[in-house]
């Protein structure tokens, strides 16, 4: 009986503080909260994708299959979320990645499975591994905040309008740069990788995407100014990354202008790599002088630096939002050796997005893009001369700019499952007019809580 008037009184008491004292008891109540792990999504992917024969004059040993190819990947991911404290978060993301791409994801400057960047190498294996592990800071400046509904990388509450927000762990660049609405998911939009990011954008990571590093985030309505400091791989595509971070080290810096939330964007990216990369007109002496094949990786001296620019912009129409237009233009200095997303110098890159709203689905939509990739002049006397990278090695070129025309149409029976069959045409298939065009037909499913 003592303990139930006791109880009683407890809670007639903690009622009167929440009146008495407004918002500091309810801020009270959520720290009761913090140190929870809350699941902010889990997804599965599955893309089975066919390559059309194609002319094929010659091959070498990263060109596309000349008598086509059918493959499938599939991809596992859970994504958690821990509050620490009223600014403090903690994120984890588990990955799993099985299967391949077709042609073993070679021969193309823009590949046509998005996925398959988280297979990493095939030593690597097929297990579970930590994509993402970070710690994220927020510094408010004010009192204005903004309702944020549970997603990937984000969890539920109230968010600053304006603040100062850091990020330190295993990242992956893209989460922070080169966004874009109608083109930013290989699991929901386009599948080949110059519509889903910049491909001119070297962007510091592993084999599967992800590296250790900082992001400082300076978020205001309407703009925001971010940088990033990442590992670069030990070497091209490698999955061992280098230390200490003043030796070698990806840098990005992106201004973003968004003036209405449900308005259009448009993003300046500037980045800068330091690595021990190689030089392509350096190898070519080597090899006349020597007699041999040349291979960029022999001229690998450390302190090399690469640098380039992203432009990127999406357009909102109609259907609030789900009809719109974007476009991106990507320039790196191709006289280094491209080192850890693709084999693309230049790109640009338009296309767009259409609500299914028109045809009586509003929970569909149809995306067309359309990309042209092309080659600084070292590069392809590099190729030219029968050397390699580590997507592109016909053993010859004859040089043409690659053209990419994607399709895509996403239909969505129940809300958190889509089916999306997808074609793509490339013209001059690794940038070789003497191959192609290559045809490829693709049906995805994605399944996502």
């Amino acid at each position: 009986m003592t303990k139930n008037v006791f109880n009683t009184r407890k809670k007639i008491s903690l009622s009167l503080a929440t009146v008495a004292l407004g918002s500091s008891a309810l801020a009270h109540a959520d720290d009761e909260r913090y140190f929870i792990p809350q699941l902010l999504g889990a997804q599965y992917t599955l893309i089975q994708q066919h390559q059309d024969a194609l002319n094929s004059p010659y091959a070498g040993p990263l060109s596309l299959h000349p008598d086509g190819d059918t493959a499938r990947s599939h991809t596992f991911g859970a994504y958690l979320g821990v509050p620490l404290s009223t600014h403090l978060q903690f994120y984890f993301d588990l990955e799993m990645f099985k299967g391949e791409g077709v042609s073993g994801s070679t021969g193309l400057g823009g590949l046509t499975n998005g996925d398959v960047i988280r297979s990493g190498t095939a030593t690597l294996g097929k297990r579970p591994y930590v994509a993402r592990r970070y710690l994220r800071y927020v510094v408010p400046f004010g009192d204005e905040t903004a309702d944020v509904e549970r997603a990937l990388e984000q969890l539920p509450g109230k968010e600053f309008v304006h603040r100062l927000e850091f990020k330190l762990g295993t990242l992956a660049a893209s989460d922070d740069f080169d966004k874009n609405r109608y083109a930013n998911s290989t699991r929901t939009q386009f599948s080949n990788w110059s519509l889903f990011n910049n491909t001119a954008w070297d962007f510091a990571a592993d084999t599967r995407g992800y590296s250790n590093g900082l992001v400082v985030g300076w978020i205001n309505a309407g703009w925001a100014l971010r940088y990033g400091v990442y590992q670069m791989p030990k070497e091209a595509n490698g999955q061992a990354l280098e230390w200490p971070i003043a030796r070698a080290r990806g840098e990005n810096i992106e201004l973003s202008w968004q003036p209405n939330v449900d308005g259009a964007s448009v993003r300046l990216l500037v980045f800068r790599n330091i690595a021990r990369m190689g030089l392509y007109r350096e190898a070519l002496a080597i090899a006349q002088a020597s007699g041999q094949v040349p291979d960029i990786r022999a001229d690998d001296k450390d302190g090399r630096r690469k640098f380039g620019y992203a432009l990127n912009a999406d357009l909102p129409l109609v259907d609030n939002g789900d009809t719109g237009l974007f476009a991106r233009y990507g320039w790196s200095d191709g006289r280094k050796e491209s080192f850890a997303f693709t084999e693309v110098d230049r790109s640009l890159s338009f296309g767009a997005q259409l609500s299914g709203t028109h045809w009586g689905r509003a929970q569909d939509h149809l995306g067309i893009g359309v990309v042209t990739n092309q080659l600084a002049l070292d590069h392809r006397d590099y190729l030219a001369a029968g050397g390699s990278g580590f997507t592109l090695g016909d053993g010859r070129l004859n040089y043409g700019s690659e053209r990419i025309v994607e399709t895509y149409y996403l239909f969505q029976p129940v809300k958190f499952f889509s089916l999306s069959p997808d074609l793509q045409l490339i013209h001059n298939p690794g940038y070789n007019r003497d191959r192609g065009p290559a045809r490829f037909a693709g049906l995805r499913a994605h399944l996502e809580y």
